[in-house]
């Protein structure tokens, strides 16, 4: 069965570029001869049953617990640092290196975990993931010294570069078109959940001893893996994995549990074998470093925008938040770990925004909103910095920008980019081409870490900010030339989308043009 114009859910309307509308597109074309009949048909077969919606649902949630680890490490290094600095007498160049190397290292867990999802199975490479990071994290509570807190760190980086890219190719894989947007940015959610929490346990253990207080901290992320473990056995192994191992009639009862429609399951099913066999011919790291030009336009879009996420300065306004409020005018610890507070709750708060638009409004507009209000509120936290100095109204304004950016973060590029590269890429290069971009997002991520404090001391924190917003407005040029729209069309689909430079421009004028477009009533 040909991929062109099948929707996930059979139906065959087709846009002006030959790439399906998309199931939840509100347009019709004027010469449209859909009936009243055959529109309640379409909107039937989009209907999931509530069992069904909380199946998928459920293996979403389970599958993004190790993101949970991430968001935690992040969220409580940000205030632990404060206290293991005083405990272990570590110089700032020691801080920015452990607080910047798990991001480096998460790079080795991120390239092989694309090879070991491959071989092993999406779903028993979130396991290992959790037992590797649980073995750091035990470390990090133990450690001695430095240096052992490092073997710790290192060992956390490693199993974290597994779940980081795993978990959104998982769940782009199990779920139904209607519904991934949303579902795979649930990975992204509970990395803001984990930050919340990590700056949480910074605010109520920051009372206790100094030897102890940070150990706590930290110990407390070991908990997760309770629930990974309980989730291994309850989430089913991902269909086109199965298929890739010509386990076909387990993909296809797998099927049958995100879609009870038989004859769509079928659909499916044949377009996940037709593209589990297009690049047979070729090795995969082969085909990734000898790209086609549509598999260039690929690795573009996913590598640059996995960069684009951590270049403009995300984890060095988490990670260094209780430094940035300091340097903004707020003293004494417990006021520092309180803000932060506010700064998780505005990044949580808005991850949630997302999921609610991502597969109504689409990729694109959300990438815009997002990359325009952070350039804006970097701008902003800049300003203050340079011009505002530590008064009332410098805080005010700090907090409120950072506050700003996490959350505008959050509503846009933050889960978005997770989306776009576990649904760009061919089925064959899928895991192993979004671990390529989450080594990009991972690299990024701890050359801000590592060398934000030394920049800010070079060039003041309000220059290091004014860089930020600079980044941050390339993005928004990035998005504009190099970033599909993919809402709405199945992961089979948006594959045609990059075997034309214009295809996607061409999509977009099909939901835009109102000259032959007419809005349904």
């Amino acid at each position: 069965m040909g991929l062109v114009g099948v929707q996930e859910n059979g139906n065959r309307e087709m846009g002006l570029s030959g790439v399906s509308l998309g199931s939840k597109n509100k347009y019709r074309r004027m010469d449209s001869e859909l009936t009243e009949e055959d529109d309640a048909a379409q909107s039937h077969h989009h209907q999931l049953s509530n069992s069904t919606r909380k199946y998928v649902f459920a293996c979403a949630v389970f599958a993004s617990l190790n993101s949970v680890l991430l968001g935690y490490d992040v969220g409580v290094m940000s205030g632990a640092i404060i206290f293991i600095q005083e405990d272990l007498k570590i110089t700032k160049v020691q801080e920015e290196v452990l607080v910047g190397s798990l991001s480096i290292v998460s790079l080795l867990g991120s390239l092989a975990g694309g090879r070991t999802s491959d071989v092993i199975g999406r779903k028993w490479t979130m396991g290992l993931a959790a037992v590797v990071f649980q073995a750091g994290a035990a470390v990090m509570t133990l450690a001695p010294s430095f240096q052992i807190l490092m073997v710790g760190r290192l060992l956390a980086g490693v199993g974290i570069g597994f779940g980081v890219m795993i978990a959104p190719v998982y769940i782009a894989e199990i779920s139904p078109t209607v519904a991934r947007g949303s579902l795979t940015s649930f990975p992204e959610i509970f990395i803001n959940l984990g930050i919340l929490l990590g700056y949480v346990s910074n605010y109520a253990f920051s009372s206790f001893p100094v030897h102890t207080n940070w150990r706590i901290m930290l110990a407390v992320g070991i908990l997760p893996s309770v629930f990974i473990a309980f989730a291994l056995f309850v989430i089913p192994e991902s269909p086109r994995w199965l298929v890739m191992q010509n386990r076909v009639e387990e993909a296809r009862s797998v099927l049958l549990k995100t879609n009870e429609n038989q004859i769509e399951v079928e659909e499916r099913l044949a377009e996940i074998q037709e593209a589990a066999g297009k690049y047979e011919e070729k090795a995969v790291w082969r085909e990734l470093l000898k790209p086609s030009p549509s598999l260039r336009r690929m690795l573009v879009t996913g590598f640059g925008i996995q960069c684009f996420q951590q270049i403009t300065g995300i984890d060095a306004t988490v990670y260094y938040s209780p430094e940035i409020f300091k340097g903004a005018g707020i003293e004494g610890n417990s006021n520092l770990l309180a803000a932060t507070v506010a700064v998780g709750v505005s990044k949580t708060v808005f991850i949630l925004v997302a999921i609610f638009l991502v597969d109504k409004l689409g990729r694109k507009p959300l990438l815009y909103i997002s990359t325009i209000g952070m350039t804006v509120c970097l701008f902003s936290l800049a300003f203050t910095f340079t011009f505002l100095g530590t008064g009332n109204v410098g805080i005010a304004l700090a907090v409120l920008s950072v506050c700003g950016n996490v959350a505008f973060f959050s509503v846009g590029i933050g889960p978005v980019c997770w989306v776009l590269t576990s649904e760009i890429f061919p089925l064959r290069l899928r895991a192993q081409a979004a671990a390529l971009g989450a080594v990009g997002n991972r690299v990024c991520s701890g050359l801000v870490a590592m060398s934000f404090l030394s920049v800010a001391d070079a060039i003041t924190v309000g220059g290091t900010f004014f860089i930020f917003s600079v980044i941050s407005a390339l993005s928004v040029a990035f998005v504009y030339m190099f970033v599909p729209e993919t809402k709405g069309k199945s992961l089979e689909q948006i594959e045609l989308l990059f075997k034309n430079e214009h295809e996607w421009q061409k999509a977009e004028v099909e939901l835009g043009d109102v000259e032959h477009l007419v809005q349904k009533e």
